[in-house]
């Protein structure tokens, strides 16, 4: 439970940071959203080249 409340109140606190717009944030701007994409497409493509490697070195 104590893990829970911390892991809380540091999102809080990160995504504060995040929601004030003048200053650090981790959102895009500007059509950038295909970063996103990307990065998500990366991320599937890492993933099943992994699940193809263990599924094809298994004996």
């Amino acid at each position: 439970m104590k893990k829970g409340l911390a892991l809380t109140a540091m999102t809080l606190a990160w995504a504060s940071s995040a929601m004030a717009h003048p200053g650090a944030h981790v959102h895009p701007h500007d059509g950038a959203h295909w970063l996103a994409l990307v990065s998500a497409l990366g991320l599937i493509a890492v993933a099943g080249g992994l699940a193809f490697g263990k599924i094809r070195h298994r004996k």
